[in-house]
């Protein structure tokens, strides 16, 4: 039995605590959470505490999550590797390129394993589509675009929200880093205290190959990620029926422009994060990649942020 403990018990918290529920071998053993609501969330034998610290004890437990705001995630998942625990936290990583590697020195010094939780990488479509364009010849251009009217953070800015699933998703497809990062602010306006705005990004990458994402808590629910290979489009749409299409094209000429619905698992994404999470603490292989893609993620979100800035 995998026991594992849980920092934060908000909305994406509560999603991992019915995705444990539902996994053989494995027990929420301890819960963090400031909310005295949050007792009823979990069984009777799972102790819960209002203070993060804790709950980060190697003897009871084999791995910890971490869903809470990004601003207090460097400070835990530095503690919890510390103590001794496999450690997964919710996406982004941190919010700054130069807690990243320091995080990252710290699990390879400790011989840890920390995994990022980038939801749409573990999608049973996005891993259809990577085996899918292999078949479709070179990687020519991908469009992106994702986002909700909401939420409207005062503590995480948009391009850090919505920004971390598109760009992971663009790395781990192209395994490389763009030669060149370009953002633009489309649209800005406050909501409250926060900020409600539309950003665009262009990944330039070395090979030629260029990635437009469009993000924004302006727009109605999107999460879509066309791939255009030279002989066809891969479609990802999350809230479609059919979450992958395959466009095929033969000299630019779309042979069936309605597309080819492709079958894929209808396993949840949280689900195989978790999975994934459970597999690494119990097998003994090379646990580093999450890790670095999260580094590299940060990386490119703080050239982003640069931009937004002087732009």
């Amino acid at each position: 039995m995998i026991r594992l403990g849980l920092i934060g018990a908000g909305r994406w918290g509560r999603n991992f605590i019915r995705t444990i529920t539902n996994l053989d071998g494995v027990r929420l053993t301890r819960l963090a959470s400031r909310n005295p609501e949050s007792r009823n969330l979990v069984g009777s034998d799972c102790v819960v505490s209002s203070d993060w610290r804790e709950l980060l004890d190697a003897s009871v437990l084999d791995g910890v999550i971490i869903a809470t705001p990004p601003a207090l995630h460097g400070e835990m998942a530095s503690a919890a590797v510390a103590a001794g625990l496999a450690t997964l936290v919710e996406k982004p990583l941190v919010l700054a390129l130069a807690e990243a590697t320091t995080l990252r020195d710290l699990v390879r010094a400790r011989r840890g394993l920390l995994m990022v939780d980038h939801t749409h990488i573990y999608h049973p479509a996005f891993g259809e589509l990577k085996k899918q364009a292999t078949k479709l010849g070179r990687v020519r251009t991908i469009d992106a675009e994702a986002g909700n009217h909401g939420p409207y953070r005062d503590d995480v800015p948009v391009l850090w929200d919505w920004g971390p699933h598109d760009v992971a998703m663009c790395l781990d497809l192209l395994r490389e880093l763009p030669r060149e990062v370009r953002a633009t602010r489309v649209a800005h306006e406050r909501v409250g205290n926060a900020e409600a705005e539309t950003v665009r990004l262009d990944l330039i990458f070395a090979n030629g190959v260029e990635a437009r994402i469009r993000i924004s808590n302006m727009i109605a629910k999107t999460r879509r990620l066309a791939v255009h290979c030279d002989d066809g489009v891969l479609v990802y749409d999350d809230l479609a029926q059919n979450k992958l299409v395959l466009h095929q094209e033969v000299r630019g000429a779309l042979l069936q422009p309605a597309g080819i619905p492709i079958t894929v698992s209808p396993e949840l994404p949280l689900r195989r994060v978790v999975e994934a999470f459970v597999t690494a603490i119990t097998e003994a292989t090379d646990r580093s990649a999450s890790l670095d893609l999260a580094v590299e993620v940060v990386a490119v979100l703080e050239q982003c942020d640069k931009a937004l800035v002087a732009s």
